[in-house]
C-alpha cells in the first residue's frame, strides 16, 4: 500500500505525539475549523471498511474536513506506525505552506508548458503563479483536441450532406428510368424505331456503314429488286420479292422485340445494382463515420446516426461530452460582423458591431445553446446606431463605446438598458478605442492621431496627439501609459501624466491587434506573426517574435497570465499557452476571415461573417 498524505489537527483533548508541532504549525483551513481534525488524503485505491457507516457531512466543513475524528483515527490505524509517529506531525505544516511556495508552482508550470518553453515570457517579479497555473490547466482541459472535434463535426456534416445528395440523385434516376420505360412501351405499341446512336449489329441487323435502318417499304423493295436468287442470273420476281421482304420484316420485328425486352431487362438489372450499390455505399459511409468517431479519443458533439452502436454490436460506453459548447446566435445583422465584445464580468452579455452600421446586444445567460438578441442600440431598423461601418468597441463598467467610419464615437449606458449617453465627433474614421477609466476614452483615427476624451463633459476632447505618420490601427492603455500601433510600422509609448512620448519602436511590420496584461504586451501583425514585449516603468522592450501558423493578418489577440487567443484573416482561431514559444492547443477553422475576438471568464466570442461563441458546457 502506498504511503498516503495525511493532514491531522488536534482536537480539544489534544493528547498525543506531535501535539507540540501541530500547535505551532498553522492549518490551511477556516478559523471555525481550528478545533476539528484537519485534512486527510488517501490514494485512489484505498477503501474504508464496508461495515463502517459513511459519516454525514458537516455544515461547517466540506469534503474530507467533514469526517468525524473517530473516522480519521480509524483511517490512521491502517497506516504504518513509523508514518504515524514521524510523518503525521509534519504534514499539516507542509500542506499549509505548499500553496505559498513559488518553486512548486514554477515546477507545475514547466510541466504544463513543456521543458523547452519559457514561462512567463516577461518579467517574473510579482507574477501570479497560482492563477496562471490554474488557468492553464483549465485551458488544456477545455481546448485540447477541440479543433479536431470541430473538424470531424464538419466532416461528418459534409458526409451527411453527400449522402442526402446521393439519395436525391438516386431518386432522380428512378424518375428518369420510369419515364424511359414509358417511352419504350409507346414505341412497342406503335411502329418500331431505332435511335440514330445505336449500332445496327446491337439490334439484329448487319449492314456495314449504316447507323440507322429505315423501315420504309419502298426502300426495301428497291433493295430486293437488286438482289438475285442464289440459283439463277435473272432478277427476282415482284411477288416472290414481296413475300421474302415481308418474311424478313417479320423476322426483323421479332428480333427487335426480343432485343427491346433484353435491353429493358438489362436496364432494370443495372438500376437494381446501382440502387443496391448506393445503399451499400451509404451504409459503409455511415459505419466508417461511426467507427472513426469511436476510435478517436475525442468526442464529436452533435447528433449521431441512430442505431449504429447496436448494429455494430458495440458495448463500449459513450464518451463523455466535451467541456465546451458552441452557441449559435440568431441572425441579428445583415452584413459582416467587424467587432465583438464580452461584458458583464462572466461573459453574460455580448456586444457586436457590424458593417450594417448597427450595434447589437446579446444575452448569453440563457441555459440553452442559443443566445438571445436583447436589442439594437439606438433604436430599431436599418442604420439606427451609426451612419457608417461600426469598426471597434470598448467598455468599462456600465459604459460602452462604439467607434465608426462615420467619424463618431457613441457612448451607451448599459445600466439603463443601453440608452445613449453621449456623442463624440472625431475628425476622421475611428479605427480603435480604449477605455482605461470610466471617464477617460482614447480613440485612434484614420488621420494619424490618438485623441483623449473626458466622457463626463459636453466638450469631451482633452487633447489630440500626433504620434504617428500613418493611421492608428491598435491601441491599449492603463491609467498612466498609452501604447499605440500604426501602419507606419511604429509602436509609441506615451505617458499621460507627464504629457510626453517616452519611446518609439520601429518594427519591420505593422501591428493590427494588441493586448496589454500585467507587464507583458502581445501583438499581432500583418504577416501573421506574434510579437511579445515587456513593459516596465514606461519602457517597452521587444522580447521575441513567434510564428504560430497564421498565414495572414492577425486581427485579434487576447492574453492573460495563463491563456493566449489569436484570430486571423486566414479563417482560423488559435488557442495557446502563453509561453515562449506559444504551445498551440487548438486551431478552429472558420468559413470566412475572422475580424476580431473577445475573451472573458473563459468565454470566447468571434466576429466574422457571423458571430460565434464558445463557452464551458453547462
Amino acid at each position: 500500500m502506498s504511503e498516503p498524505r495525511v493532514t491531522v489537527g488536534q482536537d480539544e483533548a489534544g493528547a498525543g505525539r506531535g501535539e507540540k508541532e501541530a500547535e505551532s504549525a498553522p492549518l490551511n483551513q477556516p478559523s471555525n475549523e481550528a478545533s476539528r481534525p484537519g485534512q486527510l488524503r488517501l490514494p485512489s485505491g484505498s477503501r474504508l471498511p464496508s461495515a463502517e457507516p459513511s459519516p454525514s457531512p458537516s455544515a461547517e466543513g466540506s469534503g474530507l474536513l467533514s469526517l468525524p475524528w473517530e473516522m480519521v483515527a480509524r483511517i490512521a490505524s491502517h497506516l504504518p506506525a513509523q508514518c504515524v509517529i514521524t510523518v503525521l506531525p509534519q504534514v499539516c505544516h507542509a500542506l499549509g505552506n505548499v500553496g505559498k511556495d513559488s518553486t512548486a508552482w514554477q515546477l507545475r508550470a514547466c510541466r504544463l508548458t513543456g521543458p523547452r518553453a519559457s514561462f512567463p515570457v516577461g518579467p517574473r517579479d510579482g507574477f501570479d503563479w497560482p492563477s496562471a497555473c490554474l488557468e492553464m490547466e483549465e485551458l488544456i482541459t477545455c481546448w485540447t483536441g477541440q479543433g479536431e472535434r470541430a473538424a470531424r463535426e464538419a466532416e461528418q456534416a459534409e458526409r451527411e450532406r453527400e449522402v442526402e445528395r446521393a439519395q436525391e440523385r438516386e431518386r432522380d434516376r428512378e424518375a428518369l428510368a420510369e419515364e424511359g420505360i414509358g417511352e419504350w412501351e409507346e414505341v412497342e405499341e406503335g411502329r418500331p424505331q431505332v435511335d440514330e446512336g445505336i449500332e445496327v449489329e446491337e439490334i439484329g441487323f448487319r449492314v456495314e456503314g449504316v447507323m440507322a435502318v429505315p423501315w420504309d417499304g419502298e426502300e426495301l423493295m428497291e433493295e430486293g429488286e437488286m438482289q438475285q436468287d442464289g440459283g439463277g442470273d435473272l432478277p427476282m420476281g415482284v411477288g416472290e420479292g414481296e413475300e421474302r421482304q415481308e418474311a424478313a420484316a417479320e423476322a426483323m420485328m421479332e428480333e427487335e422485340r426480343d432485343d427491346e425486352q433484353g435491353v429493358l431487362e438489362a436496364i432494370e438489372v443495372e438500376e437494381r445494382d446501382d440502387e443496391q450499390g448506393v445503399l451499400e455505399a451509404i451504409e459503409v459511409e455511415e459505419r466508417v463515420g461511426v467507427l472513426a468517431d469511436r476510435d478517436g479519443q475525442d468526442y464529436i458533439a452533435g447528433p449521431k446516426l441512430g442505431g449504429e452502436g447496436e448494429r455494430n454490436g458495440s458495448s463500449c460506453p459513450p464518451s463523455p461530452p466535451p467541456a465546451l459548447e458552441r452557441l449559435s446566435l440568431p441572425s441579428g445583422h445583415i452584413a459582416e460582423v467587424t467587432s465583438v465584445l464580452l461584458m458583464g464580468g462572466e461573459g453574460a452579455v455580448c456586444a457586436s458591431g457590424s458593417r450594417d452600421r448597427n450595434v447589437n446586444l446579446w444575452d448569453l445567460r440563457e441555459g440553452g445553446s442559443t443566445g438571445r438578441l436583447l436589442h439594437t442600440l439606438g433604436g430599431q431598423g436599418l442604420f439606427s446606431t451609426h451612419k457608417g461601418w461600426v469598426w471597434c468597441l470598448a467598455a468599462r463598467g456600465p459604459l460602452l463605446a462604439s467607434g465608426s467610419f462615420d467619424s463618431t464615437v457613441r457612448l451607451w449606458d448599459l445600466g439603463a438598458q443601453g440608452a445613449e449617453r453621449g456623442l463624440i465627433r472625431a475628425r476622421a474614421a475611428v479605427l480603435c478605442l480604449a477605455l482605461p477609466q470610466t471617464d477617460v476614452l482614447l480613440a485612434g483615427t484614420y488621420d494619424k492621431k490618438v485623441s483623449v476624451y473626458d466622457t463626463r463633459v459636453a466638450e469631451p476632447l482633452v487633447k489630440s496627439l500626433r504620434l504617428h505618420k500613418n493611421e492608428v490601427l491598435c491601441l491599449v492603455a492603463d491609467e498612466q501609459y498609452i501604447l499605440s500601433g500604426s501602419k507606419d510600422r511604429t509602436v509609441v509609448i506615451y505617458d499621460r501624466r507627464a504629457g510626453k512620448t517616452l519611446q518609439k519602436l520601429q518594427l519591420s511590420s505593422y501591428l493590427l491587434s494588441m493586448c496589454y496584461s500585467g507587464s507583458e504586451v502581445w501583438a499581432g501583425d500583418n504577416r501573421g506573426m506574434l510579437h511579445a514585449f515587456s513593459m516596465q516603468a514606461g519602457s517597452v522592450k521587444p522580447l521575441s517574435q513567434f510564428d504560430v501558423g497564421h498565414t495572414s493578418l492577425v486581427t485579434g489577440i487576447h492574453r492573460s497570465p495563463g491563456s493566449l487567443y489569436t484570430c486571423s484573416a486566414d479563417r482560423t482561431i488559435k488557442v495557446h499557452l502563453p509561453c515562449a514559444p506559444p504551445r498551440t492547443l487548438c486551431t478552429l477553422h472558420h468559413q470566412a476571415g475572422v475580424n476580431g475576438l473577445s475573451v472573458e471568464a473563459g468565454v470566447l466570442a468571434i466576429a466574422s461573417r457571423e458571430m460565434e461563441v464558445w463557452r464551458a458546457r453547462r
